[in-house]
């Protein structure tokens, strides 16, 4: 008999999913239970049931696995941000790893095994960037999971405590001079968010994105930010009139301070604007891109081509142990970042192309220049089929792979091994303790270098 909606049974929860979540098997058919840990068994709830599977939340958990542990957020789960918080660390870094290793080998079609994943140190308080979103109230805090609902959220194990400062002090003055919040259903109201940025001194960056151009009660603002945080460096306006679900607006303001903020990484001093990407565990990314530097092996003869280089982190860094490194970015303005960044670094070996992939492949062409390595850390939707062959057409003895989504690196290792390029190996690391996101670096080559198989 079809299982059904609503109804409730016991279940023992065989492995993880995708998302974190258990999976159990329910008359042939997968269930999948939000907050369920493999080797429990539980009363499941059926929320919807589909042809294929069916997903179900915890009623009771009648056998308990060892990794469950009490969530130590007061907002957990109802806010968003965290996915992983009922179960150790320990427990999430197994899950991670085997998320990797499973995309890899059922899309991706690889037969090797991922043999580490690189764990925080420490997996509290590592986000260096922090956007509140706004609602009225005011609410000042993170999205419900999958909703738009704000939930207000007084502090974050993910922030450092001066984020938690500044939100408490914008939240005071929004509250005191009873301004209003945007809403999204009417394009009204004004503050749509409250950003934070914080260096690894401490110092911090705040931007206040709204649907206007000024902001009634600035110098009160001002005061009670500079009050709240002494290490605070600038206060930013950024003006998003659209009716858009993208946070930051195209134009940026300064109101106090200065409008960057200067932080170290892999040995390199880089100047963050508000709109800069940087990733957001400053700890981990060293780890990161010290695997993606190794994958590389340089010696000092090679050239380099780095695609979506960004504000040019991960080309500094190799551009030190290699005769050149080409960035190439689509952002025009992360390319004006990236140049200014060589030149503070004093790094003379790099350029930066502001071009997509195949662009830059013409050039390099026109140049008759061959890179040894070329280097790609994409963004989640993974690389374009143009992107692609225009890497094999280039034929790099080394691609170096970094990646935000197992998902889509396993799809394009499985595009490029029809092209000659073979995964060799491949690591996570953990960028994002207690959410269900893992990176990957990754090192493939052309199957023609490889020793022939007997």
């Amino acid at each position: 008999m079809a299982a059904k909606k609503n109804e409730i049974h016991s279940l023992r929860i065989e492995t993880f999913g995708s998302a974190g979540e258990g999976v159990a098997r329910l008359s042939g058919q997968a269930v999948f239970v939000k907050g369920a840990l493999p080797g429990e068994v539980c009363q499941v709830q059926l929320l919807k049931v589909g042809k294929r599977a069916a997903w179900g939340r915890v009623v009771q958990v009648t056998e308990s696995s060892p990794a469950r542990q009490a969530p130590d957020c007061p907002q957990y789960p109802k806010c968003g941000g965290c996915q992983l918080r009922h179960m150790t660390y320990e427990e999430e870094l197994i899950f991670k790893r085997q998320k990797v290793q499973d995309a890899l080998q059922r899309i991706g079609g690889w037969k090797g095994t991922v043999s580490v994943i690189h764990g925080a140190k420490d997996p509290f308080r590592y986000r260096n960037k922090i956007q509140f979103p706004v609602a009225e109230g005011p609410r000042v805090g993170f999205f419900r999971a999958r909703s738009h609902e704000v939930i207000d959220a007084p502090d974050c194990l993910l922030q450092p405590v001066p984020a938690t400062r500044l939100r408490a002090a914008f939240q005071a003055w929004m509250a005191e001079h009873k301004i209003p919040a945007y809403d999204e259903r009417t394009h009204t109201g004004l503050i749509r968010h409250f950003y934070v940025r914080v260096n690894r001194l401490g110092q911090t960056l705040c931007a206040v994105v709204a649907n206007g151009r000024q902001l009634p009660f600035q110098d009160a603002l001002l005061q009670a930010l500079r009050q709240a945080e002494p290490a605070l460096v600038g206060v930013v306006l950024s003006v998003n009139q659209e009716q858009t679900n993208v946070i930051l607006g195209k134009t940026h303001h300064l109101l106090w301070g200065q409008d960057f903020l200067e932080d170290a990484l892999c040995g390199l001093t880089f100047r963050l604007s508000v709109p800069s990407f940087y990733q957001v565990n400053r700890a981990q990314t060293e780890v990161l891109y010290g695997r993606a530097l190794a994958f590389a092996g340089l010696t000092g003869t090679e050239t380099v081509l780095d695609l979506y280089c960004g504000i040019g982190t991960i080309t500094l860094a190799m551009a030190r142990q290699a005769r050149q490194v080409i960035g190439a970015e689509v952002v025009s303005t992360a390319v004006e970042d990236a140049r200014a960044n060589a030149q503070r670094n004093g790094i003379s070996n790099a350029e930066f192309l502001c071009a997509d992939a195949g662009q830059a492949a013409q050039e390099l062409a026109r140049r008759g220049l061959h890179p040894d390595v070329i280097c790609v850390d994409p963004p989640r939707k993974g690389l374009a089929l143009p992107v692609i062959d225009a890497i094999v057409q280039m034929s790099p003895r080394r691609l170096v792979y970094v990646s935000c989504d197992p998902a889509t690196l396993a799809r394009d290792v499985n595009l490029l091994s029809e092209r000659g390029y073979i995964l060799q190996t491949a690591e996570a690391a953990d960028l994002f303790p207690r959410t269900a996101h893992v990176e990957t670096a990754a090192l493939l080559m052309p199957e023609s270098s490889l020793p022939a198989q007997r």
